[in-house]
């Protein structure tokens, strides 16, 4: 498929700036765009997915316009968060309430948000610290970075955490995902 391949690249020029697309692939969309002169950060689960991705994107002599990095923050919720919000309605924002039911042999959070007019429910899923730096590790990622806020403070445990992990040669074995393939 190429027809949404034009549109594509007009959107990421019309940004502005670097874009970045979620399951990139093997960089059908993400190679022609940064042809056009756009850097672009390229995220997928997949590991033989990036790998094709950087191949071809050397080859299209474009490597230096395309990052294939991960970026991304977690919870692991306290206790004491579960017990002062499980199964409550709370006001977050004036006219916006927030309900959080916690499932703690499962690790997530069924969140409901609620406003005059409409409502939504999600479910997230956690693990600990330690889990991710596993699943990173499983995946090929170096960990760049973990930090404990938005701030860049250490990670000395707790609640939040803020991890940069970077793969620049794909691992051997390119069918292990972090949550399966693209």
């Amino acid at each position: 498929m190429i027809e949404d391949v034009s549109f594509y690249i007009d959107e990421a020029l019309a940004a502005g700036g670097e874009v970045v697309e979620l399951g990139v692939g093997t960089g059908r969309i993400a190679i022609p765009t940064a042809m056009a002169g756009v850097h672009v950060i390229g995220v997928d689960s997949s590991a033989g997915m990036l790998a094709v991705c950087a191949e071809r994107a050397r080859e299209a002599g474009v490597e230096g316009r395309l990052d294939l990095r991960l970026i991304f923050d977690v919870f692991a919720p306290g206790i004491d968060d579960i017990e002062e919000t499980h199964g409550r309605w709370l006001e977050r924002e004036p006219g916006i309430d927030e309900r959080a039911d916690w499932d703690l042999a499962a690790q997530t959070l069924t969140l409901s948000v609620r406003g005059a007019q409409r409502s939504s429910t999600m479910t997230l899923w956690w693990v600990e610290p330690e889990r991710w730096h596993s699943l990173l590790a499983e995946a090929g990622f170096d960990v760049l970075a973990c930090y404990g806020w938005f701030d860049r403070r250490p990670f000395a445990g707790g609640e939040d955490s803020v991890w940069i992990a970077r793969r620049d040669d794909p691992p051997a074995n390119c069918d292990k995902n972090i949550s399966g393939g693209s």
